[in-house]
């Protein structure tokens, strides 16, 4: 459906709005379909907002949308999208999971914005279909669901099932959407209204570019970081970075001093450290699972120099009262 023209029009489409869901996401999503039917002069989408039990539901910049009703409410919509943001991992709720495979069963197409393939993903919706997530919840998601195939891509678009990344990526989506059904030339003229400089396709980065998150334009330096953002499980040593970026162990020392005030054994822990935050705060893995994810040889190094770093042990992240385990977990480089 979303790749044809609608049988009828408008097309009807539900948003699932879940506690602390990304109004970013939200309205990225809602705002191309308004212009739509703005720029085309007709009612080509109608879009209604539900809840899980129909009460008002508060977005994670604190601000409450009020929906027309609860999930019943949305039974007769031939598309559904959930839409969630942080904290993702907190939703348990099993009659919100049933109620989504009942509407797959009845043909719907079932999509979801930002964390909300997490959603998907428990409901048992994504198992042999591509979906894609937040780049901050990709590695906590592949923990999760390893069977399931995510992508990077900003979205994904596989049969019945839709996944995007969130944030201004649904812009993209809808865009793509637009001009699947009712033509190239209306996506455009939506673009411009939305002061969007292109339409993205579903290969463009999530993520904005090293050089311009590091304000770093450096060649090898940039090669090096990137190789270190690719092997944080088992970390590289410092020979083996500067032999892969034809530099001399004292040339790398000095790329990192100068551009980023760090060695490249500081600067590559903290990428560890940073991974290592997201899986605690997004996942039920052990701590000691964390830890030999991250790249570090015992449970209790990992404590310290986390602690170190975020001023809290890991099980304080958590919420957690007793120390960790500090017994040795793997011969991984730390």
């Amino acid at each position: 459906m979303l790749g044809n023209t609608p049988r009828e029009l408008p097309l009807r489409i539900g948003f699932i709005l879940i506690p602390n869901f990304s109004m970013n996401a939200f309205t990225s999503a809602v705002e191309p379909l308004r212009l739509a039917n703005r720029a085309s002069g007709q009612s080509l989408y109608e879009w209604h907002l539900f809840s899980v039990n129909g009460q008002p539901v508060t977005a994670s910049n604190g601000i409450a949308l009020h929906p027309e009703g609860d999930l019943e409410k949305a039974n007769d919509f031939p598309v559904v999208v959930v839409c969630s943001g942080v904290d993702v991992q907190k939703f348990v709720h099993k009659a919100a999971f049933s109620w989504l495979r009942h509407m797959t069963r009845k043909g719907a197409e079932v999509g979801a914005l930002c964390t909300g393939s997490q959603i998907l993903a428990r409901a048992g919706l994504l198992d042999g279909y591509r979906c894609t997530i937040h780049w901050e919840n990709l590695a906590s998601f592949a923990e999760d669901f390893p069977e399931i195939e995510v992508t990077s891509e900003l979205f994904e678009i596989d049969r019945s099932r839709f996944t995007c990344a969130g944030g201004t990526a649904a812009i993209d989506l809808m865009l793509n959407v637009i001009a699947r059904q009712h033509g190239h030339e209306l996506a455009a003229a939506v673009a411009d209204q939305c002061m969007h400089e292109r339409i993205r396709d579903q290969h463009d980065h999530q993520r904005t570019s090293l050089p311009a998150r590091l304000g770093v334009r450096h060649p090898k330096l940039l090669s090096v970081i990137e190789v270190m953002e690719k092997n944080l499980e088992e970390p590289l040593s410092r020979i083996g970075l500067a032999r892969d970026a034809a530099l001399s162990t004292r040339q790398l020392e000095r790329l990192f001093r100068k551009y980023l005030n760090r060695s490249p054994a500081r600067y590559y822990l903290e990428l560890r450290l940073n991974k290592a935050r997201l899986l605690l705060v997004q996942t039920n893995m052990s701590i000691i699972d964390v830890a030999l994810a991250c790249g570090f040889v015992s449970a209790s190094h990992f404590s310290k120099c986390y602690r170190d770093y975020f001023g809290r042990t890991p099980r304080k992240e958590r919420g957690l009262p007793a120390e960790m385990d500090a017994a040795p977990i793997a011969s991984a480089s730390s």
